[in-house]
C-alpha cells in the first residue's frame, strides 16, 4: 500500500509532476516573513522532546483540540509533555481537510522519516522515535534550518530589540543563512491602547530621546529604523485591524498626539489621522532606506476575554476580520506615489472576500525596473490551506500577473514548518499542471519551468535585493 505521504503526493497529473519535481523540488527556501525566535537560532536550541518542539505556542494546534473539547490542561496547562502529545496524537485524525493533517504528516516524514500516520495506536511509537531521534546530531534549531535548505529568514522584531541575537548570527561565519530582522512598530501605532505611553517611555529610554511630543516620537522612531538598518533590517511589517486612511496635517496631528497625552481617548476618525500620517511618514522613511513594506490586513485579536486574561495574547482567539479596504489601500498607496515615495510593498489580507480588492489595487502602482513592486501577499493564516492558496493565486492570476508573485513563507513560530514551502510549491505545480491537462495553457516546460521557479524563489531573490 502507498503510504500517505509519498512523491507525487498532491500532484494530481503528469504535468504538474514534472513541474515540481524538475523544477521546484530542489530550490532553496526565501523565508521573508516568520515568528523564529533568533535567540534560539543563535544558540542552535535543542529540544527536550516532540511537544517541546511541536506543540509549545502552536495556537493552530491548540485551537482545533479546544473545538474537540479537549481540556486546556492538556492543551497549555500542566499535564505532562507526553499527556499533551497523546491528546494532539489523539486530535490528529479528526483533522482531515484541515491543513494540520498534512502538514503533521509532511513534518514526520521530512524530518524524522516516520511515515505512519499519527493517532492514538502510533502514538507511543513516534513519540519514542522522534525524541530518541531529537538526542542525536542534526535535531537542533540550525540543524533543521539547514535540512531545510533555507537561504534566508525575516524574523518579527520590536523596535525596543536590541537585536543581539541579530548580530550574534550575522558575525557567526559557521552559519550561513542570512537570519534578517523585520521592524515591526504597531505598538506606536495604536494610540488608543492603555499602554501606548508606557511603550513611548521604554522607548525613549532605548533612544536616549525624551517623547514630550509628537515630533519627538517620529525622531525616536527614524532612530530605531536606522539602529534596525544597521544591524541589517530590509523589511517591516504592520499588523492593522483594517487600513485606515484619513487626510491629515502636521498640526493636526501633533494636536491628536497632545489630547491623547492628557489623558483623553482619542476619536475614531483622530485615530485614524494619526495612524495615517504616522503611516505615510514610517512608509517615505523605508522608501529611503529601500526597505520593504509589509501590511497585514484583517486580524481580529483576543475575541475571548475570558480566555485573554487566563492566557494572555497569540493562544488561538483570534479571528477574521470585515471592513472597508478599496478606497483607504489605493489612497494610501497614491498619497505615497503622488510625492514618488512609495516603497516596496507586501499587502496580505486575512478575509479572503478582499482578494479581488488586493489584486486589483496591486497593479494599480508600479515602477520601470521593479517586477512586482506592490505584492498581493501569500495566504495568510486562516487561508494557507490548499484551497486558499489556489484561490490567492487564481484571484491574482485572473487580474494580475501571477509570475511576479514572490511565493509563500512560514508565518510560524516552529522550525518545522518550512514543509508549508514544499506544501505550496506542491500545490502551485498542481494548479499550473491542470491548466495544461485541461488546455488553458501550453505544455511549455521550459516557460512554465521557468514561472514555477520564480514564484518558488528567483522573484523574491530580486525583490528583497538578496543576490
Amino acid at each position: 500500500m502507498q503510504p500517505f505521504i509519498h512523491e507525487n503526493f498532491l500532484l494530481q497529473n503528469t504535468h504538474a509532476q514534472i513541474l515540481y519535481h524538475e523544477y521546484a523540488k530542489s530550490l532553496p527556501i526565501i523565508d521573508y516573513h516568520c515568528h523564529l525566535s533568533a535567540k534560539e537560532i543563535a544558540e542552535d536550541r535543542r529540544f527536550d522532546n516532540l511537544t517541546d518542539l511541536w506543540l509549545d505556542g502552536d495556537h493552530y494546534k491548540w485551537r482545533v483540540m479546544r473545538t474537540l473539547g479537549i481540556d486546556e490542561k492538556y492543551i497549555t496547562g500542566d499535564a505532562t509533555d507526553y499527556e499533551k502529545f497523546q491528546a494532539w496524537a489523539k486530535t490528529v485524525p479528526y483533522c482531515v481537510g484541515n491543513p494540520l493533517y498534512h502538514w503533521t504528516h509532511l513534518e514526520l516524514k521530512r524530518y524524522f522519516q516516520v511515515a505512519a500516520l499519527l493517532n492514538e495506536n502510533t502514538c507511543q511509537y513516534i513519540w519514542n522515535h522522534c525524541n530518541e531521534r531529537l538526542k542525536g546530531e542534526g535535531f537542533s534549531a540550525r540543524s533543521f534550518i539547514s535540512k531545510s535548505n533555507v537561504e534566508m529568514i525575516g524574523t518579527t522584531d520590536d523596535p525596543l530589540d536590541d537585536l543581539t541575537y541579530h548580530k550574534e548570527i550575522r558575525q557567526d561565519r559557521t552559519f550561513n543563512v542570512k537570519v534578517m530582522p523585520s521592524f515591526r512598530p504597531d505598538a506606536i501605532l495604536e494610540v488608543n491602547r492603555p499602554t501606548f505611553f508606557g511603550y513611548l517611555g521604554k522607548l525613549g529610554e532605548v533612544t536616549g530621546i525624551r517623547i514630550t511630543d509628537y515630533e519627538k516620537l517620529l525622531q525616536a522612531v527614524e532612530n530605531r529604523v536606522h539602529y534596525f538598518h544597521e544591524a541589517g533590517c530590509r523589511i517591516s511589517d504592520h499588523g492593522l485591524e483594517y487600513m485606515p486612511y484619513a487626510e491629515c496635517d502636521w498640526h493636526e496631528v501633533c494636536a491628536i498626539f497632545e489630547k491623547r497625552k492628557d489623558g483623553f481617548m482619542v476619536s475614531r476618525e483622530e485615530e485614524e489621522k494619526y495612524k495615517t500620517f504616522t503611516l505615510c511618514f514610517l512608509g517615505r522613511l523605508y522608501r529611503s532606506l529601500g526597505w520593504v513594506m509589509q501590511i497585514h490586513i484583517g486580524s481580529v485579536r483576543n475575541t475571548n476575554e475570558k480566555m485573554f486574561r487566563l492566557l494572555g495574547s497569540n493562544a488561538g482567539y483570534d479571528s477574521i476580520n470585515d471592513f472597508h479596504l478599496a478606497k483607504p489601500l489605493n489612497s494610501f498607496f497614491n498619497a505615497l506615489e503622488k510625492e514618488n515615495q512609495l516603497p516596496k510593498v507586501i499587502v496580505y489580507t486575512l478575509n479572503p472576500a478582499y482578494n479581488y480588492v488586493l489584486a486589483s489595487a496591486v497593479g494599480n502602482f508600479h515602477e520601470v525596473g521593479i517586477k512586482g513592486k506592490i505584492q498581493f501577499g501569500a495566504a495568510w493564516w486562516f487561508n494557507d490551506h490548499r484551497d486558499g492558496i489556489v484561490t490567492q493565486m487564481k484571484d491574482l492570476a485572473n487580474i494580475g500577473v501571477l509570475s511576479a508573485f514572490i511565493g509563500m513563507l512560514t508565518d510560524s513560530r516552529s522550525f518545522l514548518s518550512y514543509v508549508r514551502h514544499e506544501y505550496f510549491r506542491r500545490i502551485l505545480c498542481n494548479l499550473i499542471g491542470t491548466w495544461v491537462e485541461d488546455g488553458e495553457a501550453p505544455a511549455d516546460y521550459v516557460f512554465l519551468g521557468k514561472m514555477v521557479q520564480d514564484i518558488c524563489y528567483f522573484n523574491a531573490k530580486q525583490y528583497f535585493n538578496l543576490s
